[in-house]
């Protein structure tokens, strides 16, 4: 008697559970993208780059990141390489930056330092970023929380990380007026930091590279700086290009 009690139960439970599954797949589900071309990367304006960078973020913070074939994208990319962006994130593993942003494969070029600090290096790899591959923006991109501004501001001093943290002190000392607690323990401190070292970076990046200077002066490229939030995953932009319209 009790299977038989059970049945209608278990029958009930089928048409609930096919229902729910009917207006889960009624939400619009992102549309597959395919990998940019040369002509499609060459119509794009560095403003529009930004607004596409701004879109994906929501859809990442929402939830809702475009379902992509990556094994098909590895394929159609490898004869070359189209770019939108060229973005300078922290190493920190928190911030997955291809993730932030709703991007695939051959959709930016990511350069990762702890702290997102700009270098010769960094620098060189942006010119050919932009100059050669064709990418309309560069992104700085900070995070709140960050370990390495926390370091820099505490005086960390380990092995050659102490000469790396060295490249955020500029950042420190423009905040040398602040009224409250300048250690690590403030969170107001460590974003005021981590802002102002996205701005400088942005500054430092221009200043470096007449490559990159006669990109902005020609419209062709913007540089500009963000903050991303670990508790939200929402990013918030800093800066646009200091002098470029």
């Amino acid at each position: 008697m009790k299977i038989k009690k059970m049945i209608p139960c278990l029958l009930l439970a089928v048409p609930l559970s096919s229902c729910s599954t009917q207006q889960r797949s009624a939400t619009p589900v992102p549309l597959v993208e395919t990998v940019l071309t040369a002509a499609q990367q060459a119509k794009l304006s560095p403003d529009e780059v930004i607004r596409l960078l701004q879109e994906g973020n929501t859809r990442f913070v929402n939830g809702e990141l475009t379902v992509r074939d990556h094994s098909k994208q590895v394929r159609a990319s490898a004869s070359g390489q189209y770019p939108k962006a060229a973005v300078l994130s922290c190493v920190d593993s928190r911030v997955p930056v291809e993730d932030v942003f709703d991007r695939g494969i051959g959709d930016v070029f990511v350069a990762r330092v702890a702290g997102n600090f700009e270098n010769t290096d960094i620098v060189g790899s942006m010119e050919f970023s932009t100059k050669v591959a064709g990418a309309k923006l560069i992104l700085v991109l900070g995070h709140e929380h960050c370990g390495a501004v926390k370091g820099a501001i505490d005086n960390v001093e380990l092995g050659n990380l102490t000469s790396m943290l060295s490249n955020i002190r500029p950042a420190i000392e423009a905040n040398s007026d602040y009224q409250g607690d300048k250690s690590s323990k403030n969170p107001e401190f460590v974003h005021l930091v981590a802002e102002e070292n996205v701005r400088i970076t942005v500054r430092d990046i221009l200043e470096k590279s007449e490559v990159l200077r006669s990109l902005v002066d020609a419209g062709a490229l913007k540089i500009v700086g963000a903050m991303y939030d670990l508790d939200s995953g929402a990013v918030t932009m800093v800066e646009t290009n200091p002098g470029a319209d």
